[in-house]
């Protein structure tokens, strides 16, 4: 038997051809879109407005393979952490954040990750594929869900934060983002989806050439080179000098002010020292900087910083007007998420970054 395609791999086009090569009308291929990217139909037998026949040709001709949730977990502070299962038995994870202003959703973009930041869990793990489109929607389309019927209120920003490098998967992730952004499908503005990388300096430089609307965001986490190179590989070939020309371009190309993400580690990159250096890299562009307190991870080297000087560093950017500030409501659940959640249902990866994702500088 011939294996059934997956008709959200079809072009408009081609479910009009296939309807009218199949003796129906053309507006059935309207119905149909409208199902799987308006109101994320993972089954034919959902779209009701269609007759049985024309559900059971469909099933008979194609398939939608859609992720599917796995496992879902709701903590004391309503953040729902889920494991999502694609159609070939691989996991990633996906978080609600909901805060006193907004509901967030943190998806991810790739299964594994082949960066291998120290800090990170993810990084340990193989870069196993990249995910879809469609993979990468259908996080969406369950998390929007969850806050919809779990608390009643809509999804109002999403972060490309979860597994993964977005940039490292570039297509799918900007074709995710045009079918959530479409009038057609989710209908999200652009202006509250933020995407994070890690520094992949030429795609930086598309996303500027192709004048995206949505955030971006550099997980930075150093900003002189020795220390850069040792917490993460990638800077060795996309250097703090290239970042920064890349990151002025976005912000002169798209006129999006990019935000800075910063870990803090004991003992690393914790000095005023180093806060100079930050302070010193911002002047590059326009930008504000995002201040995360660790979550050491099992068998890690690095350790949560001493809140003095974590005060004193954060004071030394707030000084200079150089700090992204965390509503309340964020800061209290991602404190909590990291005691509450255990570690052996998803990665801490989420709990490192997930500070990143309830910002104000996302509306």
């Amino acid at each position: 038997m011939t294996e059934k395609k997956d008709i959200r791999a079809l072009s408009d086009d081609e479910i009009t051809a296939f309807f009218i090569d199949n003796g129906d009308k053309a507006f059935r291929a309207k119905q149909v879109r409208e199902w799987l990217w308006k109101k994320g139909a993972q089954s034919f037998e959902e779209m009701t407005n269609l007759s049985k026949p024309t559900r059971d040709m469909l099933e008979e001709h194609f398939s939608i393979n859609a992720v599917t949730v796995d496992e879902k977990q709701v903590s004391e502070d309503r953040t729902i952490k889920s494991s999502f299962k694609t159609v070939d038995g691989k996991f990633v994870e996906g978080v609600l954040i909901p805060t006193a202003s907004r509901m967030t959703a943190c998806i991810s973009s790739q299964i594994g990750c082949s960066l291998s930041c120290k800090f990170c869990a993810t990084g340990r793990l193989d870069r196993l594929r990249n995910l879809n489109a469609d993979e990468i929607f259908d996080q969406v389309v369950h998390i929007a869900r969850q806050s919809e019927e779990d608390y009643g209120i809509p999804l109002s920003n999403i972060v490309y934060m979860g597994m993964g490098e977005p940039l490292l998967n570039y297509k799918n992730v900007v074709d995710s983002i045009d079918r959530i952004t479409d009038p057609n499908g989710l209908g999200m503005s652009p202006k509250r989806i933020t995407v994070s990388t890690a520094g992949i300096a030429k795609m930086i430089h598309k996303l500027a050439d192709d004048k995206v609307k949505f955030n971006l965001a550099l997980s930075l986490h150093a900003a002189n080179e020795k220390k850069r190179d040792y917490i993460m590989p990638i800077n060795e070939s996309n250097n703090l000098t290239v970042l920064a020309e890349e990151m002025r371009y976005f912000y002169d190309q798209t006129g999006t002010r990019p935000t800075l993400e910063y870990i803090i580690f004991k003992d690393f990159n914790d000095s005023l020292e180093d806060a100079k250096d930050l302070a010193l890299f911002c002047r590059n562009f326009p930008t504000k900087i995002n201040i995360i307190e660790y979550n050491p991870i099992d068998g890690g080297e690095f350790k949560k910083a001493d809140i003095a000087k974590t005060d004193q560093f954060k004071l030394f950017l707030e000084e200079r007007n150089l700090m992204s500030i965390l509503d309340e409501a964020a800061e209290r659940i991602l404190m909590r998420l990291a005691d509450n959640w255990p570690i052996n249902f998803l990665s801490n990866t989420l709990f490192i970054y997930i500070r990143k994702r309830c910002q104000h500088s996302i509306k």
